[in-house]
């Protein structure tokens, strides 16, 4: 009998589109040196207009399909975990399950901000385990740019657009590639660290120009998310007998540079082994753990076998950490040049 989910397969979709710092300074008081010192980040993703969360998430889904065993067809069950929805009902899943001749599935939205993935993770595992799902399709999608005020330099120069897929099937704990113990956590009472006023029962209507975008306090938003996803992952260490000496691979949710050095250095993790992937992307939210992984398996920088520490904190304030052992999985090209930085 099956007591774990395990990893099949990875994909992503990001966007051709790229805005950088350059192009931004032009229409805000910012800089390309003050963004790429105090973020690491170049440029960010830009999905069109006729590009919403469901079409990135789809177009993510089949890439993980086309990889998956049998070609995903007995995946039951899709679950997109995104901030941004293509709409408030019905829920963004369904839409892209539709779209995928995915008919007769399970769909529901996971809505953790940038712990997204991780939570959706969690339950993926549960369902397979438990015996409700034969497999999982996990998306984690988003469209920033269509909730970020284009005039705010606290969030315009960060936030970018991108989906990833994940194809998680039955198997052992043994196995490469099974999902142990997630770690989650939250604490509602920092929820104004990154909040959308409007468009919810609270406050349905706006009551000023700024209140349908996100509002974040960076500098607090920072001292929180390294904290948190520091105890966060010395909590699944210390579950799984492992030490940050084991770890082959940091790859926390690419909120900007500053942080994923922060995160590394506190736990004693070399920082060649945290990953940073959004220097030509920027902050994918929910999609940036996923992102990361498949850049990564693109770019044989996982190749099998490595010891894979992820993490997590976003909105909420929500966070999340989970350690697995990476498995052998089909890759359409190890010789891209385009992909993570290490």
């Amino acid at each position: 009998m099956t007591d774990a989910a395990v990893i099949d397969a990875i994909g992503h979709h990001l966007p051709e589109a790229r805005e950088t710092n350059d192009e931004l300074a032009r229409r805000i008081d910012t800089s390309d040196e003050w963004i790429r010192t105090r973020t690491g980040i170049r440029a960010r993703s830009r999905a069109g207009d006729d590009e919403p969360t469901s079409v990135l998430a789809t177009r993510a889904g089949r890439e993980a399909l086309g990889r998956a065993t049998n070609g995903g067809a007995d995946v039951d069950t899709v679950i997109v975990a995104t901030t941004t929805p293509d709409m408030k009902c019905p829920a963004t899943a369904p839409v892209v399950a539709s779209d995928l001749g995915l008919e007769n599935t399970a769909t529901f939205d996971i809505n953790s901000a940038c712990t997204g993935f991780l939570a959706g993770l969690a339950t993926a595992a549960g369902l397979i385990t438990s015996g409700n799902s034969r497999a999982v399709l996990l998306v984690g999608a988003e469209k920033y740019s269509s909730i970020i005020y284009p005039q705010d330099r606290g969030t315009s120069p960060i936030f970018g657009d991108g989906a990833a897929a994940m194809v998680l099937r039955p198997g052992y704990r043994q196995q490469a590639g099974a999902i142990g113990r997630v770690h989650l956590g939250s604490d509602g009472r920092l929820w104004a660290l990154a909040h959308v006023l409007s468009g919810g029962s609270a406050q349905p209507l706006a009551a000023d120009p700024h209140d349908p975008f996100l509002r974040m306090d960076g500098r607090a938003t920072y001292r929180h998310a390294v904290a948190r996803m520091t105890d966060s992952c010395q909590r699944v260490l210390k579950d799984e007998s492992l030490t940050a000496e084991d770890v082959d691979l940091l790859v926390a949710h690419q909120a900007n540079a500053r942080i994923l050095t922060e995160v590394a250095r506190e736990l004693e993790v070399p920082a060649e082994k945290a990953l940073v992937d959004l220097t030509d992307i920027g902050n994918t939210a929910a999609a940036s753990i996923p992102v990361a992984l498949s850049r990564a398996q693109e770019a044989g920088v996982l190749r099998g076998g490595e010891t894979v520490l992820l993490t997590a904190f976003g909105a909420g304030a929500s966070w999340g950490s989970t350690v697995l052992r990476w498995p052998e999985l089909t890759s359409p090209n190890l010789t891209t040049t385009e992909g993570p930085n290490r």
